[in-house]
C-alpha cells in the first residue's frame, strides 16, 4: 500500500522547503555569530557590511525561489 503521487510530491516539497530554510539559517549563524561578522563595536567594518548584504541578498533569493516553488 503505497502513498499517492500527489501526497508524496507535496510532502517532498515541504521537506525541501524546510531543509533549504534551515541550511540558509545555519549558514547565516555560522558566518554571523561564529565568525563574529554580525557584531561590531563602535562603527561597523567592511566585513560587517558584506555579511549583512549577503544575508539580505540571499534572503531575497530564497523567498523568490520558494515563491516560484510553491507558485503563489
Amino acid at each position: 500500500m503505497g502513498m499517492e503521487d500527489e501526497t508524496r510530491s507535496f510532502l517532498i516539497k515541504i521537506l525541501q522547503t524546510i531543509s533549504i530554510v534551515l541550511l540558509w539559517m545555519i549558514a547565516n549563524v555560522f558566518l554571523g555569530i561564529y565568525n563574529e561578522f554580525a557584531f561590531f563595536t563602535g562603527t561597523p567594518g567592511w566585513k560587517n557590511y558584506l555579511f549583512y548584504l549577503f544575508s539580505v541578498a540571499t534572503l531575497v533569493a530564497l523567498v523568490i525561489h520558494l515563491r516560484r516553488k510553491w507558485k503563489l
